[in-house]
């Protein structure tokens, strides 16, 4: 079977983070992405977001090759780009004259702040962006400062696949007897998505603006990271009742009065500390045996290089080689 994407052609304007990731999952799925670099630059294959498409160079100030890079628009159905707002207006190549060379066109604008609002204009990264949104300031301990979650949530959640999304929707559009049209993707916005259910909890009052001490922000016992006797770390997700019974069963506490309300928030710091004691207890590797593949709930905290070589993860293909540079394969799958 051809691959999902297969048939369309998208334009990459170089750039850093999310537009090289959504490039790329374009790429994955069949697309053919032609990505324009700079003079001089080179297409690093070791880089994993670079994989699966061409590349040409392009001077975006040379009337010649502005003029070439319109004449390869006109033949696309996509063209990505993630520069500030105004920059492609002033290259003489803004939306305006994309679509009027190509109607079906669709443009994917990746920017932190968005095309218009107050910090549109300004430079940023994804911690900024986060921070607007509401989101870094729900994540980390208890009493502690907010800690950035690397550049998942702006750059990749809320920036790249949202305009990934985005760019395949349009596609969906035109092929449906839409004209093109230009994606507003901001990861301010693609963030703050995300945080959607948070909200929901919120409104609802199962959720405070405080760090840590909520169900899914390391808060609940039930819900965290522990550390085990050789240094590692353990994961449990044990929400559901049938799932919590049987966390207590395997932890020797199922006739614990201390844990029979689960969801007393006044006995989660005194629950805590008996976990903590009763990880702290066996290794990682203990743990494992007498957990993996149960319903807990359970899983070790791997490196990155540990995680690589998981036999769950192997037995899948979740990480591929190429080029010798270990790195995630495409996903989703498709049948």
């Amino acid at each position: 079977m051809a691959a999902p994407l297969t048939g369309i052609r998208v334009v990459e304007l170089a750039g850093i983070g999310p537009g090289p990731f959504c490039g790329m999952m374009l790429a994955d799925h069949g697309a053919e992405v032609i990505r324009i670099d700079r003079p001089g630059a080179t297409l690093n294959p070791r880089d994993p977001l670079l994989r699966g498409r061409a590349a040409m160079q392009l001077d975006l100030k040379s009337p010649g090759d502005i003029a070439k890079l319109r004449d390869l628009v006109k033949t696309a159905d996509g063209l990505i780009e993630g520069f500030r707002p105004g920059v492609m207006e002033r290259l003489g190549i803004g939306p305006d004259v994309l679509l009027g060379d190509n109607p079906k066109l669709v443009i994917g604008r990746m920017t932190g702040w968005g095309q218009d609002g107050p910090y549109a204009p300004a430079a940023g990264h994804d911690i900024n962006y986060i921070a607007l949104s509401g989101v870094l300031g729900a994540i980390g301990r208890a009493g502690e400062k907010p800690v950035p979650p690397i550049n998942l949530i702006g750059d990749f959640g809320g920036g790249a696949m949202m305009l990934a999304f985005g760019m395949v929707s349009g596609l969906l559009a035109v092929r449906n007897g839409a004209p093109g049209q230009v994606i507003d993707c901001a990861m301010t916005d693609g963030s703050a998505l995300l945080m959607g259910m948070m909200w929901g909890f919120r409104a609802s009052g199962m959720w405070t603006d405080e760090r840590g001490v909520n169900m899914l922000d390391g808060g609940a016992p039930f819900y965290d990271v522990y550390e085990t006797a050789d240094g590692g770390f353990v994961s449990i997700g044990s929400i559901e009742p049938q799932f919590y019974a049987l966390l207590r069963e395997k932890l020797g506490i199922d006739g614990d009065p201390l844990f029979d309300a689960q969801f007393d928030r006044a006995q989660w710091p005194a629950q805590k500390e008996r976990l903590t004691a009763i990880f702290k207890s066996r290794t990682r590797d203990e743990w494992c045996a007498a957990m993996e593949g149960s319903d807990v709930c359970f899983a070790p905290v791997l490196s990155m290089a540990e995680a690589a070589a998981h036999p769950h993860n192997v037995a899948r293909g979740t990480f591929i080689e190429q080029h010798g540079v270990m790195q995630p394969a495409p996903a989703p799958r498709f049948s």
